[in-house]
């Protein structure tokens, strides 16, 4: 899959310069509105790429959890970048509806056309391995929304040859504006929240609790932290008060198997307390 990685990312990024330069000779606000979606996942595929790399970099020093959390920074900074570059599009997009000018329409439908041709083997390299890994799946839905992009960009720039209607394109500008902000936001949300320490999405904590609550001979469970140590590995910090413990070793074990099986949290910490009569000060709900 590396492999992948490295020709999706070699084809796209200069498949992005090209619609770049061909978005300014044609004067097309779609071209380079297509142009700053297909970058935003350019970015998305080095992410995936380099979060797989990352994770397997071995904890050293003051850095005990290694560079895992770096990805989610990655991830943080792509979607506040993406935002920014929409601002701009969306800007030009509004000045171009109140003075609409020329588009080389020609120029405009080869260049999106050789990106649905790009994208459309992209997405066919990350199909095979879209089903058992979540990054993957990422890498493949990022292109293969690219490709159908690109497809409303040539039909655009059909319209508008046929037509002669040059406020088309700043539309088309705008609504792929919109594509981006829809799906920047919502990696914004996650990558903020992840940042903070938040339960990755997905993860139902309150089902995390009383799954652990009901595990044999438990009786409390309190301070349960859930978070992600990268965009694919999550963790869990929990006391669980249990006063009949002889199988301590076999049970934890077992719990944090069962952790890893029902909920994918797969790096579990659990501190077992078997005297009821000592208060643990991490116990109420308030306390971190």
């Amino acid at each position: 899959m590396t492999r992948a990685f490295a020709i999706g990312v070699a084809l796209n990024t200069l498949f992005v310069a090209a619609e770049v330069a061909a978005g300014i000779w044609a004067g097309s606000l779609a071209l380079l509105a297509d142009a700053g979606h297909n970058l935003s996942d350019v970015l998305a595929l080095i992410l995936a790429w380099g979060a797989a790399a990352m994770a397997r970099r071995a904890p050293a020093g003051q850095r005990t959890y290694g560079l895992r959390k770096g990805t989610i920074l990655a991830s943080l900074a792509n979607a506040v970048m993406l935002l920014v570059a929409v601002g701009a599009i969306v800007s030009e997009s509004i000045h171009r509806l109140a003075s609409p000018a020329s588009v080389q329409t020609g120029v405009v439908m080869v260049t999106a056309g050789l990106g649905v041709l790009i994208n459309g083997a992209t997405a066919a390299l990350f199909f095979r391995g879209s089903h058992g890994d979540l990054n993957v799946r990422g890498a493949f839905l990022h292109m293969a929304s690219d490709a159908a992009v690109s497809v409303a960009v040539v039909a655009g720039a059909f319209i508008m040859q046929r037509t002669g209607l040059t406020w088309i394109d700043p539309t088309l500008g705008l609504a792929i504006g919109l594509v981006i902000i829809v799906g920047s936001w919502s990696l914004l949300k996650e990558s903020f929240d992840l940042a903070l320490d938040a339960a990755p999405k997905g993860i139902d904590v309150a089902a995390v609790r009383d799954w652990l609550a009901a595990q044999p001979s438990v009786v409390e469970v309190h301070d349960l932290h859930v978070w992600a140590m990268s965009t694919t590995e999550t963790a869990l910090t929990a006391h669980l008060v249990r006063p009949l413990n002889p199988d301590a070793d076999a049970f934890l074990h077992e719990v944090c198997d069962g952790l890893s099986k029902r909920f994918g949290i797969g790096h579990a910490t659990l501190q077992v307390e078997t005297n009821r009569d000592h208060f643990c000060k991490l116990a109420p709900a308030e306390v971190v």
